[in-house]
């Protein structure tokens, strides 16, 4: 199972132990082990766990090291005004950090 030896990859890159990840995930040592040997297919929650143990985003642990996950280009519509299209150009090049921050931030705003 390919998602464990990514996950062993990962853990074995930032130099944690399995008793590490159990310390901060809260999983058991030995499902890790399961995991990690491609002898259990954890569950999405359970990857969410893992991303966060490792300090990593959970699509990071589909993609491995091959960079981060493509957002789809989102085409204006015909008529938008050149800065709308520069701020289009702008959220696609963004980190993922820096998206949802932004995207928190225009719904509270949206809220007022």
């Amino acid at each position: 199972m390919e998602i464990g030896k990514r996950i062993r990859a990962l853990r074995e890159a930032k130099g944690l132990s399995q008793g590490d990840i159990e310390k901060s995930s809260g999983l058991l040592r030995s499902y890790i082990s399961r995991v990690e040997g491609g002898y259990t297919a954890p569950s999405l929650s359970t990857l969410e766990r893992f991303a966060k143990a490792l300090g990593v985003e959970p699509y990071q642990l589909f993609f491995g090291n091959q960079g981060r996950a493509v957002m789809p280009r989102i085409l204006p519509p015909a008529g938008q005004s050149k800065s709308a299209r520069r701020l289009l150009k702008l959220f696609e090049r963004m980190g993922a950090s820096n998206r949802k921050l932004l995207l928190i931030l225009a719904s509270k705003l949206g809220k007022e």
